[in-house]
């Protein structure tokens, strides 16, 4: 029970960046106004590595590689004691003179939560150092060794900011 919970949280995520509108510390809303700032993929190269940390009641790991040709690819699993829960596919990418963050989930045998061509895309609000806000997603190198990652979480029509808090792992 406490996977499907967890499951449907995730799922959540898919909608959330359209339902809410309240405030959250950590998180901004994309303004269409206003538009994504200028952005190149190398101002996200401090994301690259192998991150691992605990949140959702399991063991949250995600890996980042260096910026290559304009993108970078993440991977995200989320293990409850041996089981693993779900896994996402991330990419950031350069497009039309920023960069946009598009995911999909896969549950633990690869069978894809969206629609086959859908992503969830988020994109860039606002750059600064060692900060990445996009629509309902907040990435934060806190020191070398420390990243958080803010993501707004739509359930049961409440919306909730969700911290994932992570430590490098050294190679």
């Amino acid at each position: 029970m406490k996977l499907l919970r967890v499951t449907l949280s995730f799922m959540a995520i898919m909608v959330a960046s359209q339902l809410y509108s309240q405030s959250f510390e950590n998180t901004l809303t994309y303004d269409s106004l206003k538009g994504s700032p200028k952005a190149s993929i190398h101002d996200f190269s401090w994301i690259a590595g192998h991150w691992k940390g605990e949140a959702m009641g399991g063991i949250i790991e995600e890996i980042w590689t260096p910026p290559l040709a304009g993108a970078m690819m993440g991977v995200f699993k989320l293990v409850d004691g041996n089981t693993v829960v779900f896994y996402e596919i991330e990419t950031l990418t350069e497009e039309e003179g920023s960069v946009i963050l598009r995911l999909k989930h896969f549950g633990a045998k690869l069978k894809g939560w969206e629609e086959k061509d859908d992503t969830i895309d988020f994109k860039l609000v606002k750059l600064a150092k060692n900060k990445a806000y996009f629509d309902g997603l907040t990435f934060e190198l806190v020191n070398e060794n420390e990243l958080a990652i803010y993501v707004v979480i739509e359930e049961n029509n409440t919306s909730e900011e969700m911290g994932f808090h992570y430590t490098r792992v050294k190679n």
